[in-house]
């Protein structure tokens, strides 16, 4: 079984982890890999041929942003608070989280696919961004 280093796929991983996994899943995390390197290239060599009016967003992507250095700065550090937020859950209100804002399924489908309530999932969600909010809170030095 291959060995891989969670912090080279996760960016909220702040140090070396490293975990076993199955041929199929190392070779689905290197496919993403490699198929995202390949769209930045695409992105960055293709930069002057698209028009402004294609409406394809790839001038966004390819084109610096309007942020200053100091509030992209700020942008990642948010993020990465978020992540260590969203890790600092039980496994099942992270994932019901992740579920809910970040896929954009609904309570119900979170809860067929659970074989649970749609309430217990609502309440879930709720208690873990309850206890997102009061990590965030203590991490910032603003705690209770």
């Amino acid at each position: 079984m291959p060995t891989i280093n969670l912090k080279d796929f996760y960016p909220w991983y702040t140090t070396d982890e490293y975990i076993e996994i199955s041929e199929e899943v190392a070779e689905a995390l290197l496919a993403d890999k490699r198929y995202e390197k390949a769209y930045w290239r695409r992105v960055y060599y293709n930069k002057a041929q698209y028009s402004l009016d294609a409406g394809d967003g790839i001038e966004n992507a390819a084109l610096p942003s309007g942020l200053s250095m100091d509030a992209m700065i700020e942008y990642g550090l948010t993020i990465c608070e978020l992540c260590r937020a969203l890790n600092s859950l039980p496994d099942v209100q992270g994932r019901r989280i992740d579920a809910h804002y970040i896929l954009g399924k609904s309570y119900k489908q979170i809860s067929e696919e659970e074989g649970v309530d749609e309430s217990a999932v609502r309440a879930s969600v709720k208690r873990g961004l309850q206890a997102m909010k009061r990590y965030l809170l203590t991490a910032s030095g603003l705690g209770f």
